[in-house]
C-alpha cells in the first residue's frame, strides 16, 4: 500500500468554450434541481500505458484542449448556475446562465506509476485526494456562482494518468457527465465532433398541469415527510470523518455464493442480487430494534425504458426503486425474500410512478431525509473502457469514486492477470458497525465444502480496507 503520493499540480484555470457559443438562460428540469442534488460529485478515472504506445504525448494538455472543444457542444456547462425566484404557486427554481466562463482545469504530475498505487488497481485509490482538484469548496451548499465542472488530469511517471472530475448533480447524472467525459476522450482520440450529441430538452421532465402525485408520495413520504424521521440512526448521527471506507469485491464465484442461497424461483439480476445482500447484512450490522423500518434505495436509469427522452438526453433522468421491510423481518429472512423485496420494488418503477415523481419532488421545498435508507448506485456501465477511450495509445484501467459517501457505489475492475471481471462495492460505516457487517457477509460467503478467506489470497472479499476520510 502506498503512503505517499507526491503530485504537482499547475495553477487551476478556466477553459472555456473554444468557439463562440450562444449566450442564453436555461431552466433546470424539476428532476434537476431536487435540493439532495445540491452536490459535487466526484469520479476518478485510471489509464495506463498500452505496450508499445509512445508515451511522450502530453495528456493533460491533449484532454486540455479536448474539454475546450466540447464545451462549444455542452455549452451550458461552462456556465453558471443561479437561483430564480419562486412565484406563487412554486418553490424556487434553479437555471443555467450560458456565460462561457469555462470549467475549472488543473494539470499535474505525480511522482509514482500506477503500479506502485497496487496491482491490480482497485478502489479506494491510494492518494485521491491528491488526484482530484480539490477547489470546489462546500461541495453539499453552494453550487450557485461557481464552475460547474471541475477536473484535474494527473500523468504518472510510466505514461499512465488518471482524470479527477466533479460535476455539479444538477446539470447532470452520472449518465450524463459519463456522456460528458466520453465527449471528451472522443475529441481527444481526434474524431471531429463527440459522436454523440449532447440534447438539453429539460422541459420533457418538469411536473404535469395539474400534477398527480398518487403514484409515487406512498413510497416517498418517509423520505419527505419530517414526521418520520428520527435521531437514532447511528449512519446520520455519526459524522463522516468518524467512518470508515471499505471495498468489497464480488467475482464469479462470489456472486455464485450468493445465488445459492436463492431457490429456482428467483430470478434477478446481479445488481439486484447483490443490493439485496449488502442491504441485509448491513441492516443486520447496524443497532436497529426489529421494528424498525430500513429501506434500500436503488437509482434506477429512465432512458429508453419508462420516459421517452432523446438520444443525448444529460441531465438528470433518474427513477427510484425502494423496497422497505422491519429490520427484523428483513435479517430473520432469508437472501431470496430480500431479493423479492428488492425485485417487486423495481416492477412498481412505470412511466407513471415516474411522473408523478417529478410531480412530487417539484412541490418538495425540503432535502430528503435517508433516515433508515441505504442507497445502492450502480456505476459498473459508466466511466468504463467502453467510453472512455482517449487515443494516445492509453487504456482504461479503473474507475471510481474519489471520496467516501454514506451511498454505496458498485463499480467494474478486474481482480487477476487473467483480466477477469468483477464488481467493487463501497461502503462507508462506524468502525464498530464495519466489523460486524464484513462478519455477515462473510457469512452468506460461506459454502459447504469452500473457505472464502475475507483476509487473504484469491478469495479476499475486503481486498483493500481504507480508513481515510
Amino acid at each position: 500500500m502506498v503512503t505517499s503520493l507526491i503530485v504537482r499540480r499547475s495553477k487551476p484555470e478556466l477553459v472555456a468554450p473554444s468557439r463562440p457559443t450562444p449566450h442564453d438562460t436555461k431552466l433546470l428540469s424539476d428532476l434537476d434541481d431536487l435540493r439532495n442534488h445540491y452536490e459535487y460529485t466526484p469520479i476518478l478515472a485510471f489509464f495506463r500505458s498500452a505496450a508499445g504506445a509512445n508515451t511522450n504525448s502530453n495528456m493533460p494538455a491533449v484532454i486540455r484542449k479536448a474539454l475546450g472543444e466540447a464545451l462549444v457542444y455542452f455549452y451550458p456547462m461552462a456556465g453558471r448556475l443561479r437561483e430564480l425566484p419562486p412565484s406563487s404557486c412554486r418553490k424556487l427554481k434553479l437555471a443555467v446562465d450560458c456565460t462561457a466562463e469555462g470549467v475549472l482545469f488543473v494539470a499535474a504530475e505525480a511522482d509514482l506509476t500506477l503500479a506502485d498505487l497496487g496491482d491490480p488497481l482497485l478502489p479506494p485509490f491510494p492518494g485521491s485526494g491528491e488526484l482530484v482538484c480539490d477547489d470546489v469548496g462546500d461541495s453539499c451548499i453552494v453550487v450557485v456562482d461557481k464552475p460547474l465542472v471541475f477536473m484535474q488530469v494527473t500523468e504518472f511517471k510510466c505514461g499512465g494518468f488518471s482524470i479527477g472530475m466533479q460535476w455539479n448533480h444538477c446539470m447532470a447524472d452520472g449518465f450524463g457527465s459519463n456522456q460528458f467525459l466520453k465527449a471528451i476522450a472522443d475529441l481527444a482520440r481526434g474524431e471531429p465532433r463527440p459522436l454523440l450529441l449532447p440534447v438539453w430538452e429539460r422541459h420533457l421532465l418538469m411536473a404535469r398541469a395539474p400534477p398527480s402525485v398518487a403514484a409515487a408520495f406512498p413510497t416517498f413520504k418517509p423520505l419527505i415527510d419530517a414526521s418520520y424521521s428520527s435521531t437514532d440512526d447511528v449512519m446520520l448521527t455519526t459524522p463522516l470523518h468518524n467512518m470508515v471506507t471499505r471495498h468489497f469485491i464480488f467475482g464469479r464465484r462470489e456472486i455464485a455464493a450468493l445465488r445459492r442461497h436463492l431457490s429456482r424461483r428467483h430470478r434477478c439480476t446481479d445488481l439486484q442480487l447483490l443490493a439485496a445482500a449488502l442491504w441485509r447484512c448491513r441492516t443486520a450490522a447496524l443497532p436497529y430494534l426489529p421494528h424498525r423500518r430500513v429501506r434500500v434505495y436503488i437509482p434506477m436509469n429512465t432512458r429508453g425504458r419508462h420516459v421517452h427522452l432523446p438520444d443525448g438526453y444529460y441531465g438528470n433522468a433518474l427513477a427510484y426503486s425502494i423496497a422497505d421491510a422491519s429490520a427484523g423481518d428483513l435479517c430473520g429472512g432469508e437472501l431470496g425474500d430480500a431479493v423479492d423485496l428488492v425485485s417487486e420494488a423495481r416492477l412498481r418503477v412505470t412511466e407513471e410512478y415516474v411522473r408523478s415523481t417529478v410531480d412530487l419532488m417539484a412541490a418538495s421545498t425540503r432535502a430528503m431525509v435517508f433516515d433508515g435508507v441505504y442507497v445502492v448506485s450502480d456505476l459498473t456501465r459508466l466511466f468504463t473502457g467502453e467510453d472512455m477511450d482517449f487515443g494516445q495509445g492509453r487504456e482504461w484501467v479503473v474507475s471510481g469514486m474519489a471520496h467516501p459517501m454514506l451511498a454505496s457505489f458498485l463499480v467494474r475492475c478486474r481482480i487477476n492477470n487473467d483480466g477477469e471481471d468483477a464488481v467493487a462495492a463501497s461502503m462507508v460505516l462506524p468502525p464498530a458497525v464495519m466489523d460486524r457487517f464484513a462478519e455477515e457477509l462473510h457469512g452468506l460467503l460461506l459454502i459447504t465444502g469452500e473457505h472464502h478467506d475475507i483476509n487473504v489470497g484469491r478469495n479476499n472479499i475486503t481486498a483493500r480496507t481504507s480508513s481515510r476520510m
